[in-house]
């Protein structure tokens, strides 16, 4: 009855988001853009799934503590979202491979599954997971 249909982020710089989710796959669907250039609207698509990005001519930064998945897991509200790979060690080395040069650290969760995170172009958490459950 329910199918995912998109996540939302707000973001600060539409072209290097847009280039960034592109290297995972992101297609640009559809783009709005009020007459007065106070606001972009992009849907990205990935297989049946958006990613909708506003940006705001005048944005607000995130708190501090978003920035960190350590700080920002206590908190209320939306965390991350999370793209499945077939290896999560060749996804590492694909980043590394397309200049990511913050650390990426692979780690076996308590929900048994291999993960890492990475950061977006504005510092939103996106993780990368390799989940051979079969649930």
């Amino acid at each position: 009855m329910f199918t995912i249909h998109h996540v939302a982020l707000s973001v600060s710089n539409m072209k290097k988001s847009c280039e960034f989710y592109a290297l995972f796959g992101f297609k640009v669907a559809y783009s709005w853009e009020s007459e007065n250039k106070e606001l972009q609207i992009s849907h990205l698509k990935l297989g049946e799934t958006f990613l909708e990005l506003f940006c705001f001519k005048e944005h607000q930064e995130a708190p501090k503590s978003s920035k960190e998945l350590m700080t920002d897991l206590p908190r209320l509200g939306v965390k991350h979202f999370g793209l499945k790979v077939k290896s999560i060690h060749e996804t590492k080395q694909f980043m590394l491979d397309n200049g990511y040069k913050e650390e990426i650290e692979i780690i076996r969760g308590k929900t048994e599954v291999d993960y890492f995170f990475i950061k977006d172009p504005d510092g939103i958490l996106l993780e990368f997971i390799q989940d051979d459950r079969g649930l």
